[in-house]
């Protein structure tokens, strides 16, 4: 049997195959699959540590399969340091990976950069047509990474006449992605995160924080909070959320590290069937659904157009998966890419 071939996709194949790919509908079957029981979600690995200069590092390994009628199964491996915006590298990088699923052979490899902050950005883009304000007409995007730029190429689409409030602790990073959109958004700059949220109907939180500063009075009635980076809103913003909404309860309540995980343990929330993390914990503020169970309709979301809404998802590695393997059979389709041989 002749040795199968690895196609290889860098980031410049990636933006040439995805060209039309709908995001959004990528995640949409794929949490509905999520939902019905044809994935196959394990834990993250988790690798931390500290570099010479003392400057936060991890390492991130999400596995996942998706049983749809195609089957994608794969893994994204994406590490991540806080100095190398500061050596002119991007924040994360990667690759993602896709194995074929009889011989469990490496098949694809992909630049996973683009593919993670797409898949993220999608899941907001979803979450918003789900539970946020179709008349919304400003929008809070907090950190001005990749991520940020991933967001406001897909809300483009979604709220294209909205008006745009970027901020970031580094004025020319925020001032850099404001001039990037200008022309095509009504994008500025806000000079305080407080001012960027004041009256957004959609608050994107795209950070590295691990200090919570969003404050529940910050928020607008009606907001949706697409809390992306995990630790920028205050407890008190996940007590009093009307609506609480995660992607994956098993996800979040085995990490430890970010608010929502940290809450539950210690008995101030618990989780979408009741789940306390100690049979002696507080009957804390409990998770209202997944965003599946939102599409399925197994929720209603919001009740009213008052209420503020949290979405507070983990990241599932399914949806990097599927999202690689679509971009995968548009290269092949389209002879994009370098195949590798052994």
């Amino acid at each position: 049997m002749t040795e199968p071939a690895l196609l290889l996709l860098r980031q410049d194949d990636i933006r040439a195959a995805a060209a039309g790919l709908d995001a959004v509908e990528v995640v949409r079957q794929t949490l509905l699959l999520h939902a019905a029981g044809r994935t196959t979600l394990p834990a993250e690995a988790y690798l931390p540590w500290h570099t010479a200069t003392g400057a936060f590092a991890r390492s991130l390994a999400l596995p996942g399969a998706v049983w749809g009628d195609r089957p994608a199964v794969g893994l994204k491996l994406i590490n991540s340091c806080l100095d190398n915006p500061a050596r002119g590298l991007p924040r994360a990088q990667g690759w993602t990976f896709l194995f074929d699923p009889d011989t469990a052979r490496p098949a694809a490899m992909l630049e996973a950069a683009w593919i993670s902050a797409t898949r993220t950005a999608a899941y907001t883009a979803l979450s918003f047509r789900l539970l946020g304000d179709p008349a919304t007409d400003r929008v809070a995007v907090l950190g001005c990474g990749a991520l940020a730029e991933a967001h406001l190429r897909l809300l483009a689409a979604e709220l294209p006449e909205a008006k745009y409030l970027l901020h970031d602790l580094d004025p020319d990073r925020a001032a850099a992605l404001a001039a990037c959109w200008a022309g095509r958004l009504a994008v500025s700059v806000a000079g305080s995160a407080r001012e960027a949220v004041a009256g957004a109907g959609l608050v994107v939180t795209v950070t590295t924080t691990t200090t919570g500063y969003l404050a529940q009075d910050w928020l607008a009635p009606g907001a949706l909070i697409a809390h992306v980076s995990l630790d920028d809103v205050l407890p008190e913003v996940i007590e009093q959320a009307d609506v609480l909404v995660v992607d994956d309860w098993d996800l979040i309540a085995a990490d430890d590290r970010r608010v929502l995980g940290r809450m539950y343990r210690s008995g101030a929330v618990t989780g979408p069937a009741g789940q306390r993390f100690a049979a002696d914990a507080g009957a804390g503020r409990r998770v209202d659904a997944t965003l599946a169970e939102i599409l399925t309709g197994d929720h209603p979301g919001r009740s009213a157009a008052t209420d503020i809404v949290l979405s507070n998802p983990f990241g599932m590695g399914v949806l990097d998966v599927a999202l690689a393997a679509a971009v995968r059979d548009l290269a092949m389709a389209g002879d994009i890419g370098t195949t590798l041989r052994p």
